[in-house]
């Protein structure tokens, strides 16, 4: 290796403390989850690793440049009411939440915490915003269906078997909770 060639690896090599300290130095970022289910459920799991996905995909690596806290509410009310809290009391940059049942008591602990929600069926309903178009306050996010989709559903139905003269709804477990 010739004199120069080694010089600048050194020199190179010897910059590289200097780096990593100066990225040491950028605050990490939070972000707290607030799940309704449980961790071994397989589909929540599914959709926590398209969460992680699609946060690395926007140059968010968890554990790298922002903390990832997730807690389970498990169906428990008491423990989504215990996880709120404890989210909030992080001070994370944004809250997730997952369903109706962890919005009120999000909403009862923070109005300065921006919290985006999935999965809740009547955000304006239930009080969490004021319309779908402004949402005002700390929270914004996403309806689980469109209401007036409803009746075109029925109409669908009715082309595919139009011998069916009755609906009769049935509701998941999971469905019932969040209501």
């Amino acid at each position: 290796m010739k004199r120069r060639a080694f010089i600048t690896l050194l020199s190179g090599a010897a910059a590289w403390p200097l780096a990593a300290r100066a990225q040491q130095g950028e605050r990490m970022r939070r972000i707290g989850v607030l799940m309704n289910g449980s961790a071994d459920n397989p589909d929540a799991q599914a959709n926590v690793v398209t969460f992680l996905k699609a946060m690395q995909q926007l140059g968010w690596i968890d554990g790298s440049n922002v903390r990832i806290e997730f807690r389970w509410g498990t169906g428990n009310a008491d423990n989504i009411r215990k996880y709120a809290v404890e989210l909030a009391a992080l001070t994370p940059e944004v809250i997730l939440a997952t369903g109706t049942a962890g919005m009120r008591p999000l909403l009862q602990t923070t109005r300065t915490v921006p919290i985006v929600f999935v999965q809740v069926a009547d955000p304006v309903g239930a009080g969490f915003v004021d319309s779908l178009s402004q949402p005002g306050g700390n929270a914004t996010g996403f309806m689980q269906f469109e209401y007036s989709l409803s009746g075109k559903w029925l109409e669908l139905l009715k082309e595919i078997a139009p011998g069916v003269t009755s609906v009769r709804l049935r509701l998941s477990r999971a469905a019932r909770m969040e209501g």
